[in-house]
């Protein structure tokens, strides 16, 4: 693909994208917010809604819920544009865009409190019983809708910020790389500027044109249409290029972008703080001690505890699967390697034959070994029983981990547990994921799992680790869910 062709590409798709998905967004949070607030009305009133009552000398007054219905409906959906809810910078990836729109619900409803507290209103309670929760939850639903949406767009470069990427050779191909392994963020690279840039020539092994060199930005912008501009290093361009670069952009349509030499690095961590015209970057050292870490041991508890009780039916009946249909023990202890390298009997049930490790050394030839170097994973492997496969493919034969979460040597999400001889093969940086106990899922399992390269494996745990949270936690939860009910990668 040519800079002409990306240049027309560009050209077609000028409108304003951010502007056409914000009105989207708009209007479905409008319907949605009616539809709650409505059947709030007729859930608590029935089809004749009575008067709102003042206990103060606003008695007088005469105001039907039918208009405060009204009035909270078109309220609650200007808060959320007026609160970023529905910004370019957040909608597409990441849990930014559903905090907003539980904080925009919150919070109109907290001034709908104050109001009728401050006035001696007699306000109907099943606004905030029925409306409150039945909107948010919808919103948040019909949002993770769009989101798909959007994703599917982006995925072939449409609703996306148009990017240049400009800088030294090494550093654009590294972003090129994380952009897109990531589409869902919506930066679409359409050319890229380096020191030697030669138009017409494409950065190595990509599709990605070369627009120019650094010295001719403004030309390489014209020529490809991007509308966004990343400076992925400094070194070649000094700081009064770079301003004049910012001041050269159309404003509210082109935008400019400075990528730092960070990655893997979760958004709660970075601060941005301007210090006598210096844009600096603070980024906060992960800790795991104190009540993070009680906190994090306190949700696996109960949460272990309750779904134990409620898969105890299951645990039984695939005890008996096992029992019936393979000679053997129904449970395989193995050790592994947990929290500070500690070592620990993890629990499963067992799906392979009962010699399967002494089988292991005639299976390793590279012609039938899957996923990565490290871990030893192979599709079709035949040590796997029939009851076997069926547990694999659905993680069943993990549910025996629960035991391990509630005795304290597992968390419900965290890094893959791995086996000692894995360990050895560690480089140093590896050994970090060991500050935090190793999980029954996490995202290595709900991006991939053994279809993984090793170096993918590393990234997603060492992510995990440096950037903890326990919202992140609750949509891992989640996000397994739809993992196992897909059942790909596991084998």
């Amino acid at each position: 693909m040519t800079v002409a062709t990306h240049r027309v590409n560009a050209t077609e798709s000028r409108h304003d994208w951010r502007q056409d998905y914000s009105r989207r967004l708009s209007l479905s949070d409008f319907i949605v917010i009616v539809v709650a607030v409505v059947a709030t009305q007729l859930i608590w009133f029935g089809p004749s809604a009575d008067e709102v009552r003042f206990r103060t000398n606003l008695s007088f007054l005469a105001v039907s819920y039918t208009a405060v219905s009204v009035i909270l409906a078109i309220c609650w959906t200007a808060i959320l544009g007026i609160i970023g809810s529905r910004s370019d910078r957040i909608v597409g990836t990441g849990t930014a865009e559903y905090r907003l729109v539980v904080d925009g619900s919150l919070r109109i409803f907290g001034l709908l409190a104050i109001i009728a507290f401050l006035f001696q209103i007699d306000f109907s309670r099943g606004y905030f019983i029925v409306a409150l929760p039945l909107g948010t939850i919808a919103l948040v639903v019909v949002r993770w809708g769009w989101r798909q949406w959007l994703n599917r767009h982006r995925a072939k470069g449409e609703y996306s910020a148009q990017v240049l990427l400009v800088g030294s050779e090494v550093s654009v191909l590294h972003t090129a790389r994380e952009l897109a392994r990531h589409p869902q963020a919506g930066y679409n690279v359409v050319g890229a500027c380096v020191p030697s840039g030669r138009v017409a020539d494409y950065l190595p092994s990509t599709q990605i044109p070369v627009a120019g060199s650094v010295e001719r930005v403004d030309r390489a912008i014209a020529a490809t249409g991007a509308d966004t501009i990343v400076i992925t290093s400094s070194d070649e361009l000094s700081p009064d290029k770079i301003r004049q670069l910012s001041w050269s952009l159309e404003p509210g349509r082109q935008h400019l972008v400075v990528a730092p030499s960070l990655t893997d690095i979760g958004g709660p961590r970075i601060h941005t703080r301007p210090v006598a015209g210096l844009p600096l970057i603070h980024v906060e050292t992960p800790r795991y001690e104190g009540f993070k870490r009680y906190q994090k041991r306190i949700f696996d508890f109960l949460a272990s505890g309750a779904l134990i009780i409620i898969a105890l039916p299951v645990l039984v009946l695939i005890a008996l699967l096992i029992r019936l249909t393979s000679p053997g023990p129904v449970l395989f202890k193995q050790e592994r390697v947990g929290l500070n390298g500690t070592k620990f009997s993890m629990l499963k049930f067992r799906s392979m034959v009962t010699n399967a490790d002494a089988l292991i050394e005639d299976l390793k030839t590279a012609e039938r070994t899957e996923g990565n170097t490290v871990l030893f994973k192979m599709k079709d492997d035949p040590r796997v029983t029939r009851v076997g496969r069926v547990l694999r493919k659905f993680s069943l034969d993990e549910l025996p981990q629960l035991f391990n979460v509630l005795r304290g040597d597992m968390s419900l999400i965290g890094p893959r547990p791995p086996l000692q001889r894995e360990v050895e093969l560690y480089e140093t940086h590896v050994h970090r994921r060991f500050l935090m106990k190793p999980g029954i899922t996490g995202l290595w399992q709900v991006s991939g799992r053994s279809d993984l390269s090793w170096e993918d494996s590393v990234r997603l745990d060492l992510y995990y680790v440096e950037n903890w949270s326990i919202v992140g936690d609750f949509i891992i939860l989640l996000k397994t869910v739809r993992a196992v009910f897909a059942g790909s990668g596991a084998y």
